[in-house]
């Protein structure tokens, strides 16, 4: 009868890349934050607020960083010393 070696079971990233990745989480969310808002109750009036900076250019620039930093958390190798 052969005897099984025993396996431990580990996650399968280190505790470092799960908190870059709620870093990145956070960033995303606060980019599609960003995005919300500048819309108009009534359909027959314009509001030249949704073609603000904050809308057009920041919150996306926000999103895509955040899934860099996501895409970071991902490939770091966390089994360095």
């Amino acid at each position: 009868m052969k005897k099984v070696p025993s396996t431990k079971k580990e996650f399968l990233f280190k505790e470092k890349n799960y908190r870059i990745l709620l870093l990145a989480i956070g960033v995303i969310a606060l980019g599609f934050f960003l995005m919300t808002g500048g819309g108009s109750d009534d359909p027959n009036v314009f509001n030249p607020a949704i073609f603000s900076f904050q809308r057009i250019r920041l919150a996306p620039t926000l999103v895509l960083i955040g899934f860099g930093i996501a895409m970071y958390s991902i490939l770091l190798n966390g089994n360095k010393k």
